[in-house]
């Protein structure tokens, strides 16, 4: 079965918007979906129903605040200690089973995201304003770590190469950390919950998972998921609550293995010192994987395909509003075609339509009012800072949703707010460089090193970008987001986070300790190491 399942792994496909038989299919999803909102869904502790105990909350829809898409249960400290517990109980039986039986409870979950394609395609561009086109994107990528780490299971299941020495038999396997946490963000609400599960499942662990409370209904679906494909009770533990009660609860708590975290700087940073902090009865060093935000850049040399540059730039700038954390908010752009990069940008940015999500609009809302808050507060901060070239206004829409239009500030100084600070919006800073080198400095001037975009043609000027160019995720010649799962492993440098590198074949280390077997034979007999076994 290894070899098997290992040499079948592929990127999932888009699905095609520009045949008219997927658009209507997809078209009916979404009002399929939208007759389902309002409903009410439980907590899931140890693959029982729960109601929370501090009340309820709802879900609003983005794109127009009027629509509820469910109720989402108030958990208390309580609950989400009871819910770690939960996954410590099972964690005893989960650990020993057979990497081919996890791989296979993984392969079966993205058969069946596979087969509620359009259905979860649906709910994600409800619950967070995903155009169709970005929402299945998602869907896809969630589809290829199902796949991936049920693969990836299978390969760290053969152990450690190592070396017999001095008459001893020696093995080094990987065993399971525990139970642990996993704090998913609104912006990639299905694919990120659904991978920063599915690999420390993989593995063998134990997951407590809390979504956003933007965006809870997408990790109900991957419950429901992991639930078809026969995941057993307590592997998998879904919360929904306050993020500082409950957030800082499931980070502190003694029983807390290991935390998985995306989201902002800020969150990250008190995530981390919270788990430095060792309680009273906490007997392991917590691992601490988080992946936070970026102030990516997209360098545009004078040798560049100018076309094609442009519209990665905007591509970048405005794919899902700007809220991607590999979004390029700085475009950095060689003297010599500065001025036409940025006439290019403009007109391409102008085009953009804005509305709700739902009839598949390319830009449609941010998430909530404290974003267009932040966004806006940006933006008046840009006219002091930069010349305004596009938008800076809240769009108008006949739905009473976050809109705001995509903006472009030109002549912004490197060290200018709008260069340094990630605001998380369709907000776009066009940078005069001198050359390549100042291009490329200027690019690395940032507390963060998430992903980055050269464009060029010239061989020389690209090595050096390869070389310098101090991001986690470097692209040469196109657009700076869309990493893919098995192929660009995702993860950045600096204040960006750990770099655990999700979708790469080191991610399940992350969730994996080596421990070394050596069995000195009695004369005569076979050693129990030839045929030892971690799993049942």
């Amino acid at each position: 079965m290894n070899k098997l399942a290992l040499e079948e792994y592929k990127i999932e496909e888009y699905l095609d918007y520009d045949d008219p038989t997927t658009l209507k299919a997809q078209q009916i999803a979404v009002e399929e979906v939208r007759s389902k909102f309002g409903k009410t869904y439980p907590l899931i502790i140890n693959g029982h129903e729960t109601k929370g105990e501090k009340g309820v909350f709802e879900s609003i829809n983005p794109s127009n605040t009027k629509e509820t898409i469910g109720k989402f249960q108030l958990a208390s400290s309580l609950q989400a200690e009871t819910a770690l517990e939960s996954a410590w109980t099972a964690f005893r039986t989960w650990q020993y089973v057979p990497a081919e039986e996890r791989a296979g409870i993984l392969l079966r979950a993205a058969e069946i995201a596979r087969r509620r394609r359009m259905e979860i395609n649906a709910w994600q561009v409800a619950e967070s304003g995903h155009n169709y086109r970005e929402a299945d994107a998602q869907v896809a990528e969630g589809i290829d770590f199902l796949n991936y780490y049920a693969h990836e299971a299978l390969r760290y299941d053969k152990g450690m190469d190592v070396l017999d020495a001095r008459g001893e038999i020696n093995r080094t396997i990987y065993i399971p950390l525990g139970a642990g946490v996993s704090i998913s963000p609104w912006n990639f609400p299905f694919a990120i919950a659904a991978g920063m599960a599915a690999g420390p499942i993989a593995a063998g662990n134990t997951i407590v998972a809390k979504p956003s409370p933007d965006t809870p209904m997408m990790c109900w679906l991957v419950h429901e998921i992991f639930r078809e494909a026969g995941l057993p009770e307590g592997v998998f533990n879904f919360i929904t609550g306050d993020n500082e009660e409950i957030g800082d609860t499931l980070t502190g708590s003694t029983k807390t293995r290991f935390i998985n975290f995306t989201g902002s700087l800020a969150v990250g940073q008190h995530i981390s010192q919270i788990a430095a902090e060792p309680q009273n009865g906490q007997n392991f060093v917590k691992r601490v994987f988080v992946e936070l935000g970026g102030k990516n850049a997209i360098v545009v040399d004078a040798d560049a395909d100018l076309e094609a540059a442009s519209t990665a730039i905007v591509q970048s700038a405005y794919g899902y509003q700007g809220q991607k954390c590999s979004a390029c908010s700085r475009a950095i752009i060689v003297d010599e075609v500065y001025d036409v990069i940025a006439e290019m940008v403009a007109a391409k940015t102008k085009s953009l339509q804005v509305g709700n999500a739902k009839d598949n609009i390319i830009v449609g809302p941010v998430i909530n009012q404290k974003a267009v808050d932040k966004t806006m507060s940006y933006i008046e901060i840009g006219k002091g800072e930069g010349k305004l070239v596009v938008g800076g206004r809240k769009a108008e829409s006949p739905d009473p949703g976050h809109y705001i239009e995509p903006t472009i500030f030109s002549e912004v100084d490197p060290d200018a707010r709008i260069a340094q600070e990630e605001i998380f919006g369709p907000v776009l800073s066009l940078i005069r460089a001198k050359d390549t080198d100042n291009a490329i400095q200027i690019a690395n001037n940032t507390r963060y090193g998430l992903t980055g975009g050269y464009f060029s043609s010239d061989p020389g000027n690209i090595d050096k970008a390869l070389r310098e160019f101090h991001v986690g995720n470097l692209y040469i010649n196109r657009k700076c987001t869309g990493a893919l799962v098995g192929a660009q492993p995702f993860g950045g440098f600096n204040l960006s986070g750990t770099d655990s590198k999700a979708g790469g074949r080191d991610y399940l280390m992350c969730f994996l300790q080596a421990k070394s077997l050596t069995e000195k034979p009695l004369e005569g007999d076979k050693t129990v190491l030839e045929r030892f076994r971690y799993g049942k």
